[in-house]
């Protein structure tokens, strides 16, 4: 199931991407040389970097998808501060050759969304998580259990973008926000979830199963 309409380039790029190609014509045209190899290295970094391919959602009961690409940087049980509720912790770390386009581990209606202006401390600290600059979704399932997603700023990153409110519905796979450059993404999952990823592993958005939630009743 494929639920992405938009282009393979993420519409946050668009202005940065027309803006570097323009300089790198007008580079080569007037300038040339190594001036102009450099510009085009950097327009083909801003078009990596803002790559946003659709992918293929995983059917499956309870699953909880990555909202992010990257690495797994933490795997533990912890406090969740925005459902104030004792969970696992799974922390998806993003350099800045990974797609930062975020999207949602679940299905399901958001409870509460919190943004927090911070520090831009590099994203794999674990001070990063609370005091960075971050946003915060509080989502219910469709049985009532509660997971709750963190965008947090990086070292590098100045930009978080959320596209969502309160009340909405979400589903699985479904494209709720962009972070520019470096950063990571939080998840905090009932503490009976069954995690399916270790410390060290890559993990793709939507693509990949970070948990499966223990079914009720």
């Amino acid at each position: 199931m494929n639920q992405y309409p938009h282009p393979i380039i993420a519409r946050e790029g668009w202005p940065y991407l027309a803006g570097i190609v323009a300089i790198a014509f007008l580079t080569s045209y007037f300038v040339g040389g190594i001036a102009a190899f450099l510009v085009w290295l950097i327009a083909l970094f801003v078009l990596q970097f803002f790559r946003d391919p659709a992918r293929d959602i995983p059917e499956g009961e309870g699953i909880v998808l990555s909202p992010a690409d990257g690495r797994v940087i933490k795997v533990e049980r912890s406090q969740d501060p925005y459902g104030q509720r004792d969970a696992i912790l799974v922390s998806v770390f993003m350099n800045v050759f990974n797609v930062h386009s975020n999207r949602s581990p679940v299905d399901g209606r958001i409870e509460k969304i919190q943004y927090f202006p911070g520090k831009f401390f590099n994203a794999d600290l674990d001070k990063a998580s609370l005091e960075n600059e971050r946003n915060a979704i509080v989502l219910k399932t469709r049985d009532n259990q509660t997971v709750t997603f963190v965008q947090v700023a990086g070292l590098i990153a100045r930009r978080i973008l959320c596209y969502v409110k309160q009340g909405d519905e979400l589903k699985r796979g479904q494209r709720y926000g962009f972070i520019r450059f470096g950063s990571r993404v939080d998840v905090y999952l009932p503490l009976t979830a069954h995690v399916k990823v270790s410390i060290g592993d890559k993990v793709a958005a939507t693509t990949t199963i970070l948990a499966v939630l223990a079914q009720n009743g």
